[in-house]
């Protein structure tokens, strides 16, 4: 458990509750139901940390493997991958700690790592080029714009219902201040930008940016990433 399961073949989850960016869970599982699960209290791009120590008491995993592991001389199906998150675990990032209600929303992703490789004497060898830091595919579920899961801005956006699945449609309301929200955003990245080129941030801007939000709100962005909103 907690090896970097990514360097082999594995499907990754990925979680915000707060949709702020910031403490957000990650949950990776491979075809030997190894896994990795930890807390990141920011995205590596501002430092992190990762919390390798935090673990998901009571995960349940299920692996089913069509076919056989590391063995080319047959052909394999693929593989599946079933899980159960305990609330008692979610809960910490939770808004307000407590579960979610019908119509609120929770920023989601998922990615399936896939190395390619030959077969060399029998044996799988992964198909390493030397040129690139990412030699592997990421298929994930809502684009990333870059390799790298850990932008949380552009993960895809799961609203909660009473309905009972299958009963028909229900309605899904846009992410509140998502233009506002999206403008400061790439005010930070300018920011970042700049930083990384000069080894400051620009002094034009403030510590934090502010603007006005729908409703009477107020949409704050920090010089960390982190995204919040306030009401008058």
């Amino acid at each position: 458990r907690d090896t970097v399961v990514f360097y082999d073949n594995d499907f990754e989850v990925f979680i915000d509750p707060t949709g702020t960016t910031h403490n957000y869970y990650e949950l990776e599982v491979n075809a030997r139901e190894t896994v990795w699960d930890l807390m990141l209290l920011k995205p590596y791009r501002d430092g992190g940390p990762a919390l390798d120590a935090w673990d998901i008491r009571g995960l349940d995993v299920g692996v089913n493997v069509e076919g056989t592991l590391n063995d080319p001389s047959d052909t394999d199906e693929g593989w599946t991958v079933e899980m159960v998150l305990p609330w008692d675990v979610l809960e910490e990032a939770a808004p307000e700690g407590r579960p979610p209600r019908a119509g609120e929303q929770w920023r989601l992703n998922f990615s399936r790592v896939q190395w390619p490789t030959t077969v060399v004497d029998g044996r799988y060898q992964k198909d390493v080029d030397t040129s690139t830091a990412h030699p592997e595919d990421n298929w994930v579920w809502s684009p990333q714009g870059a390799i790298d899961m850990h932008r949380p801005e552009h993960w895809g956006v799961v609203q909660f219902s009473d309905a009972e699945a299958g009963a028909g449609p229900d309605s899904v309301d846009a992410t509140p201040n998502r233009t506002v929200a999206w403008a400061l955003r790439r005010l930070y990245y300018r920011q970042r930008a700049y930083r990384d080129e000069n080894g400051h941030y620009a002094a034009s801007l403030s510590y934090e940016i502010t603007a006005p939000g729908e409703n009477g709100t107020t949409v704050h962005i920090r010089h960390d990433g982190k995204v919040w909103t306030t009401e008058e």
